[in-house]
């Protein structure tokens, strides 16, 4: 028989299994918070749950051992299970592992969400969103920041109400087995100073911080939606993929600058990116210049473009992978684009090339320097010029590929081919197409 506890846990979960639009994936990572979602989703709802995700950080003994405990309960219950590692870490991220371990981890859950048709569930509490609100204080985050957790996501929080103690009470009630991470006891991490020296301390000098911090976060949180929903009605956008963004110049040109960077925290939040104080104010000042071309940079590969009437947010595209040797049948896939062997010659534009097939021919990054003549009456002028005439620019321009024979440059697909890349009679000829795969 269910204790008082147990019927609020298991009650809160079966709320947010009634309430989703889409399958559940639970996020589960071994301790006590997240074996009670197993618990209690295994429980009242297994049904509308995909799979048990859980995902090893890869930092020794227990992260394995919490993830085969994991897997091991999820499978007693019969639930499907999916496993992710973080096999190495960059010497670069070893100062700021509470973020790398947060962001392979929510890739990770996105992307095994995604290939279900599923929403990520996850076992935060109260305690985790007043912990999550004071830290945002410290590091002096916006009205937006603040909404912490309870900010509306598509990730499912059923137990965001709820005490840690009301979870700890339930699993000892119904013997929920749990790896407790050594980690958690550490102060090189920001929360824990916050859970084991900060909070306790605030609490002592103001028995009522931890409603006061609720209120903040339940209030910004609140703002927020307001927010989004005013970017819904009055801002027209576009998006044309998960990590791009485009708006109208003249739009947001409207604005001061207090305005535009609460727009511009809304839509990076659109395509997933979390602007810091810095990123705002970089987009509000390069919208504010009104520039017709360039592009500045942010944190995170993320880069903000003027393309003539309009402003392109979007993760940078990564540059293209090493040389490639073009192959005489078939097609194949080189960065973001794919070159197929045609049976004849293509249309006039750019994206078709016949070549000789004398000697090996080969796709690459295009580099500063290059250069390509387009007939014998021309001489050669820079590739990054025929780009920039073809609108190729910003960073679009990144990993564009360039094919080259012999060493010289003969074809930048969809933008201009030379004498070596024209049909010509008498002469063994590849013809070769062109298109975007991401496009």
């Amino acid at each position: 028989m269910a204790t008082p506890v147990g019927h609020e846990v298991l009650e809160c979960a079966s709320r947010a299994a009634r309430d989703s639009d889409l399958p559940l994936l639970l996020a589960v990572s071994g301790g006590l918070d997240s074996m009670v979602l197993l618990d209690a989703f295994a429980t009242i709802a297994p049904s509308r749950v995909v799979a048990v995700a859980t995902f090893d950080h890869g930092t020794g003994a227990y992260a394995t051992r919490a993830a085969r405990a994991v897997a091991r309960e999820a499978r007693r219950r019969g639930l499907t299970v999916v496993t992710g590692r973080l096999s190495d870490q960059p010497p670069a991220a070893r100062n700021g592992l509470e973020a790398m371990w947060r962001d392979a981890r929510h890739r990770f859950l996105g992307e095994a969400a995604r290939a279900r048709g599923a929403r990520v569930v996850t076992a935060h509490t109260r305690d985790d969103q007043i912990e999550t609100v004071l830290m945002r204080e410290l590091r002096g985050s916006g009205a937006r920041g603040l909404a912490g957790q309870a900010v509306p996501s598509g990730i499912v929080r059923p137990f965001l109400e709820l005490k840690r103690s009301t979870l700890e009470e339930y699993a000892r009630s119904r013997g929920v087995s749990w790896e407790e991470d050594p980690s958690n006891a550490s102060r090189a991490f920001l929360r824990n100073r916050v859970r084991h020296d900060i909070l306790p301390a605030l609490r002592r000098a103001d028995p009522s911080i931890d409603e006061t911090l609720w209120a903040i976060g339940a209030r910004a949180a609140e703002w927020r939606s307001e927010v989004e929903a005013l970017v819904d009605a009055e801002l027209p956008f576009r998006q044309p993929d998960r990590a791009t963004i485009v708006v109208s110049r003249a739009e947001l040109e409207r604005h001061e600058a207090s305005s535009l960077s609460v727009l511009w925290a809304a839509l990076a939040g659109r395509v997933g990116l979390a602007l810091d104080r810095r990123g705002t104010h970089r987009c509000t000042t390069f919208t504010m210049k009104q520039p017709h071309r360039g592009e500045i940079p942010l944190a995170g590969g993320w880069t903000l473009e003027a393309r003539t009437d309009e402003l392109v947010l979007r993760r940078a595209r990564s540059t293209g992978p090493g040389d490639s040797e073009l192959p005489a049948d078939g097609a194949v896939r080189w960065g973001e684009f794919r070159f197929t062997v045609a049976e004849g010659p293509g249309g006039a534009d750019g994206w078709s090339a016949a070549i000789e097939g004398s000697e090996p021919i080969v796709v690459r990054q295009w580099r500063a320097g290059d250069r390509l003549a387009p007939s014998g009456s021309h001489g050669p002028r820079r590739v990054k010029r025929y780009l920039t005439e073809a609108g190729v620019t910003g960073s679009d321009r990144v990993g564009w590929p360039v094919v080259e024979q012999g060493g010289k440059i003969v074809w930048i697909p969809g933008v201009r081919r030379s004498d070596a890349a024209t049909v010509r009679s008498g002469r063994p000829l590849r013809h070769y197409l062109c298109e975007r795969a991401n496009g």
